[in-house]
């Protein structure tokens, strides 16, 4: 009796050994993946017309969800997943948190940035083998000539959300375009790629207006509207370039002849929008939700793709190896789920993300682009924004 008792506690002892080691091994297997989202905090002028007030969260609740997702998955592939946020000021401050970073041993950033900071922080990239996601800045020129070879862009440019607004004119026959444009630098660039896609798909842009009035519309629009877009020419729509929405939403309406109003109000292109319901993104827009207490703009979808795309990497690749993440997501392999009925990819070229539009108003999806008949010789989401032949980032190679 005594010998059973004695073996049976020896079996004990080893079954709680091996628990242990296992436990240790288990945890010495688990791939460790940290991405940091880095925000420049921008200070910008009062708007004229405080109609739309942006969360302050927007991009970081995005970049959240991404994680928590990951984690879904990952915990039964044995990754992890984990995000570290800062934010600061100047650009100075952003470049000095992604030298520390780097210094630790960290390859993966998001960034949600000005302009001049992303440029500055793909230079500070150069071969130094990491990899920076571009979740706000639509600017054109990022695309086409500056080339910012150590950054991908989950955000969609202009040209793209002119494309697909132009696409859809095409399709509905409204040929005869009014400009409005506002008269700030992010509004004229907004105009220089709407001129492009309207070229590009055969619409006729009769007059283009400047709004430059220092006045706040919310008392006086139905008088001031009217008599601003009144043309000699009829007009079938009016397409408006305000990026700070200063006057934009007291368009639609209000026009000189009643026309539907396309651009920066009423009918938009955008990456996600919290309408968008069918191919599993009612139940991300729950989670979402859930977890922020509000709808998911575009800046939350831009950073959340930014975050599912490594993760998509590590679990195809199953490395945790920086190298491995940006061969994989830069491949013609990689594709990436996003609740838009097709799977995603990067432009070689450009390193901006193939993505379906949808053309919304405040509370309905209307459509998608690329519109049914655009076609293309790879993919239709090429009809939307700088292709291969359209930019001055790719080689001879790819050309061919």
């Amino acid at each position: 009796m005594l010998k059973i008792k004695y073996r049976l506690k020896l079996l004990f002892f080893y079954w709680i050994q091996l628990l242990i080691f296992s436990s240790a091994v288990n945890a010495q297997e688990v791939l460790q993946v940290n991405i940091h989202y880095l925000k420049q905090t921008i200070k910008r002028p009062p708007a004229l017309s405080n109609v739309i007030e942006i969360p302050k969260d927007s991009g970081l609740q995005g970049a959240v969800l991404g994680v928590a997702d990951s984690n879904s998955t990952g915990k039964f592939l044995k990754q992890s997943f984990q995000l570290k946020h800062a934010e600061f000021d100047s650009t100075e401050g952003i470049l000095s948190k992604l030298d520390q970073a780097y210094a630790t041993g960290e390859h993966l950033f998001v960034l949600n940035v000005s302009t001049p900071t992303l440029v500055a922080a793909n230079q500070w990239a150069q071969q130094k083998g990491v990899l920076l996601f571009n979740v706000n800045d639509s600017a054109d020129e990022l695309r086409s000539t500056q080339c910012l070879t150590s950054v991908l862009h989950t955000a969609p440019s202009n040209a793209m959300r002119s494309d697909a607004i132009a696409q859809w004119l095409l399709s509905k026959r409204f040929n005869q375009v009014l400009m409005v444009n506002g008269s700030k630098p992010e509004d004229k660039a907004l105009s220089e790629s709407f001129r492009r896609s309207a070229k590009r798909y055969g619409l006729n842009v009769i007059e283009e207006k400047t709004w430059s009035f220092n006045s706040d519309l919310r008392r006086s629009a139905q008088q001031e509207i009217p008599l601003f877009t009144q043309t000699r020419k009829e007009y079938d729509v009016v397409y408006v370039a305000d990026q700070s929405k200063d006057f934009a939403e007291y368009l639609p309406f209000n026009t000189y002849i009643p026309r539907p109003v396309v651009g920066s109000a009423g009918l938009e292109a955008l990456s996600w929008h919290a309408v968008i319901e069918q191919w599993g993104a009612a139940q991300v827009q729950k989670r979402f939700r859930d977890q922020a207490n509000r709808s998911m703009n575009e800046l939350d979808f831009s950073a959340y793709l930014a975050v599912r795309s490594v993760a998509q990497a590590v679990h195809k690749q199953k490395s945790s190896q920086n190298q491995d993440i940006v061969n994989f997501i830069k491949s013609d392999d990689f594709e990436l789920a996003a609740y838009k009925g097709r799977k995603l990819s990067y432009r070689s070229w450009s390193g901006q993300l193939r993505i379906p539009m949808a053309l919304v108003q405040p509370n309905g999806l209307v459509s998608l682009s690329p519109q049914a008949g655009v076609l293309h010789p790879r993919t239709e989401l090429d009809t939307l924004g700088f292709d291969i032949e359209e930019t001055q980032c790719v080689s001879q190679k790819e050309l061919l």
